[in-house]
């Protein structure tokens, strides 16, 4: 009998390569989403708009690489689901976010979709503001501090943790930072505040150790297959295997 799947959680594949056929690979694992990563991966804006088709399988979202309304409207507009803006210090960052996201009356996102030079179907603005999903990241204590008023921001979706990021920041490590149950400790900061504003809470795990451990803070989207990781694991894996099979002259000997 197959493992009941948790409805209330998400995963996300997440890819680096900056390439369409990683990209379209990743969208046919069976995650909830992908992740294309224009910050630290190497998705430059040709990339980009090439792979959001390629992965159309799931629902693709942006790793954009700043919080800029020009990056962010990019990304939507080569057809992403949603945008995922990195460090996000406060309620004013995470409003200018949510503004790029979306067209007036409730954001200030720019007419352009790029469906049309594919000979396809534009989303009228009305039904793109309603599909359209916006994550600001959180990474840093001066976000921590600020949690409650980001998370409550009109237009902001989703809290995103970095853990990395936000380990350096607090002057942990990742490990650490998972391991704090103290009161007030950052993990449970961000989730209590998006329980109150009404937000998801998401986090970019890497592993199975670290999906778990968030997933028991209260996290709903957690990121764990990446692309980079996936061919390094497994390809070690197969070849060390392969070391294994005795050889033709091993066997008559």
């Amino acid at each position: 009998m197959s493992e009941t799947r948790d409805p209330a959680l998400r995963i996300a594949a997440w890819s680096m390569l900056g390439t369409p056929a990683a990209a379209s690979l990743l969208s046919h694992i069976g995650a909830d989403l992908l992740v294309l990563d224009a910050q630290h991966g190497l998705f430059d804006d040709a990339a980009l708009i090439a792979a959001l088709p390629a992965a159309s399988a799931v629902p693709v979202h942006v790793r954009v690489a700043s919080n800029s309304a020009a990056l962010i409207g990019r990304a939507l507009d080569g057809g992403a689901a949603g945008v995922i803006v990195p460090m996000v210090q406060d309620g004013d960052e995470a409003a200018a976010a949510a503004a790029a996201t979306r067209y007036p009356p409730l954001g200030a996102r720019s007419w352009g979709p790029l469906a049309a030079y594919r000979g396809e179907p534009t989303t009228p603005p009305d039904e793109a503001n309603a599909r359209v999903s916006c994550a600001v990241m959180v990474e840093s204590a001066r976000a921590i501090a600020a949690v409650d008023a980001i998370a409550s921001v009109p237009g902001v979706d989703m809290v995103f943790v970095g853990p990395f990021d936000l380990a350096i920041a607090l002057e942990t490590t990742v490990t650490g930072l998972l391991a704090d149950h103290s009161p007030g400790n950052p993990l449970d900061a961000v989730v209590d505040a998006c329980r109150r504003a009404g937000t998801s809470a998401g986090a970019f795990a890497g592993g199975l150790d670290a999906a778990r451990a968030l997933a028991e803070r209260g996290f709903s989207m957690l990121a764990v297959a990446v692309d980079t990781q996936l061919i390094s694991a497994a390809g070690t894996a197969l070849v060390d295997a392969a070391r294994g099979i005795p050889s033709p002259r091993q066997e008559h000997e």
